[in-house]
């Protein structure tokens, strides 16, 4: 197993800045559009199609995927002076790999033996596989828990039959799965994608885009690229899906476009920094963020969020009393009553309805009108403040027609203060995968473990899954890859160990997990190169890592 490197850890479970140095804070001061800095967009430039795959130029050793002896092949192509897109595929179906139904993930073994009793007594041929891993930083020992599962089929069509036959026995709760993509021993296959760009040789961008151009809303990666025309592209960080949960296409973390800060944090989870639209500089790191509202008779409130339905916190990781917690946690939706919302032209033309109450600004930030309900106008050059509960009321003492009010953002890394110029971006992303060269996957303190529910990190971390993973070499160089998933005997992804030793083999030194699953996509081009997972194919997405020019 790989060297692990173990981050200290506060006691609310986040990584302490290394190093000894206290976090230093810098307060940025915006008015309406928070533009925290400005940026002229650059022409995109098509690519010819045909230039010609060949043989890697610079050695790399293996993939630690399955055992050294797999045979694995790489074919690279120069997609301009500084660009490299590398396919890797390596292993190959094993026999040993079948079809089963899983019926349940329980806490003890004694629980897993009761089922099984009731299973054998329904004909039912069953056995118990111990989880014995857990996450690197999880605070918890001994076994994760205790899987039961039903069957041994080598087709999916007959694993399927023996879930419908169980359901009507009145089981509930079944899965049918991959064994091969359980995350222990096989032999494969593995497809991976790579796009590695060197700044010292790259004269087009590299740059964080949003599906449609507004938050709302979302696109497909090969839509995105061909409407860019993208050199080449990479899915990219979390984001809500459907208006259950918030803003359908709203990103679930940091999000900067341009040096404008359009998506709060989820506070302590990685992301992917880029301060420069060539890629030079890029790294890897927690990010934090502290965002306030001032009046002019002094009043100061905290801004829960930018520019999504106030009352939803995708991922949590806020602020400000939000339910059930403040800390991170993965694909679940935390709640507030008492939000302040902002909202930018980046969101689109109008604010979402509902009871609270809304200041319109200007520029200047001087109010331009108090509306006693949400919903309305998003003014050019201007914002609206939309505040629900306790927030409206704030407005309302505050922010009344004729007042001004300042906005102020605070970005932090573990190292201290980030201060966007006009060409920064953001990716949000989690976990952290590799910090100096070394394996490191703080999973538990970036919400990827649920302790009330740890199949959770089972399914998401430990079994294999298509991912999506972005890195930084020693010398600076962006490695942007894809793993393709849930596809048996084409490619059966990556566990976040795995993943991990991916991005280490690759050069990273340090290294982050973006969103995967049926989110995973890289074009070269326009043309997509990774296979979607979802049924019904190529998913729409909210935001991508897109290259121009070159």
């Amino acid at each position: 197993m790989p060297a692990r490197v173990r981050p200290a850890l506060s006691e609310a479970g986040h990584p302490k800045p290394r190093g000894g140095r206290s976090v230093r804070r810098l307060a940025l001061v915006a008015v309406a559009g928070w533009a925290l800095a400005a940026a002229a967009p650059t022409p995109a430039v098509a690519r010819p199609a045909d230039a010609a795959y060949g043989n890697a130029k610079r050695s790399a050793p293996e993939l630690p995927l399955g055992r050294p002896s797999l045979r694995e092949t790489r074919v690279s192509r120069v997609l301009a002076p500084g660009v490299v897109h590398t396919r890797i595929v390596r292993g190959e179906a094993s026999k040993k790999d079948a079809w089963v139904v899983d019926v349940a993930f329980l806490p003890t073994r004694a629980a897993a033996r009761q089922l099984e009793r009731r299973l054998a007594a329904d004909a039912v041929n069953a056995r118990t596989e111990r989880i014995a891993e857990r996450a690197q930083d999880d605070p918890e020992r001994g076994p994760l828990g205790y899987l039961v599962r039903a069957g041994r089929f080598a087709t999916e069509a007959e694993a399927v039959a023996e879930r419908t036959r169980l359901t009507a026995a009145g089981y509930s709760g079944l899965r049918v799965v991959f064994t091969g993509e359980d995350g222990g021993r096989t032999t494969g296959p593995w497809v991976v994608n790579v796009l590695e760009v060197d700044p010292v040789g790259y004269a087009g961008t590299v740059a964080p885009a949003l599906a449609t151009e507004v938050v709302p809303g979302r696109e497909t990666l090969s839509a995105l690229a061909a409407r860019r025309g993208a050199l080449g592209s990479l899915n990219g960080g979390y984001f809500v899906i459907g208006a259950a949960n918030g803003t359908d296409g709203d990103l679930a973390g940091s999000s900067l476009l341009g040096g404008e800060l359009v998506s709060e944090a989820v506070d302590g989870r990685t992301s992917l920094v880029l301060p420069d639209f060539s890629g030079a500089g890029a790294f890897v790191s927690t990010l934090s963020d502290r965002l306030t509202v001032t009046a002019a008779d002094g009043a100061r409130r905290e801004l829960d969020g930018l520019n999504r339905a106030p009352g939803l916190i995708r991922g949590c990781g806020g602020s400000g009393g939000d339910v059930p917690t403040e800390r991170p946690k993965h694909d679940f939706t935390c709640t507030d009553e008492s939000e302040l919302i902002r909202y930018t032209s980046i969101f689109g033309a109008t604010t979402p309805s509902g009871p609270g109450a809304e200041a319109v600004l200007d520029a200047a930030g001087d109010v331009l009108e108090l509306r006693e309900t949400r919903g309305g106008p998003v003014p050019a050059g201007g914002s609206v403040l939309a505040g629900t509960g306790d927030a409206a009321a704030w407005l309302r003492a505050h922010a009344f027609s004729g007042a001004r009010v300042t906005t102020a953002a605070e970005l932090l890394t573990e190292s201290g203060a980030f201060v966007p110029g006009p060409q920064a971006g953001v990716v949000n992303g989690g976990p952290r995968l590799a910090r100096g060269g070394l394996t490191d996957i703080p999973a538990f303190a970036e919400g990827f473990h649920w302790p009330e529910n740890p199949e959770f990190f089972y399914r998401f971390g430990l079994r294999r899954n298509p991912r999506t993973m972005a890195g930084v070499t020693a010398d600076g160089r962006l490695l942007l890859v894809t793993v393709d998933g849930r596809a048996p005997g084409h490619s059966v992804g990556a566990s976040f160990e795995e993943s991990a030793g991916i991005m280490r083999a690759l050069g990273a030194a340090d290294a982050v997990n973006l969103d995967g699953g049926g989110s995973t996509a890289m074009t070269v081009g326009r043309a997509l190169v990774t296979r979607p997972s979802d049924p019904t194919g190529e998913r729409p997405i909210a935001d991508a890592l897109v290259l121009t020019g070159g």
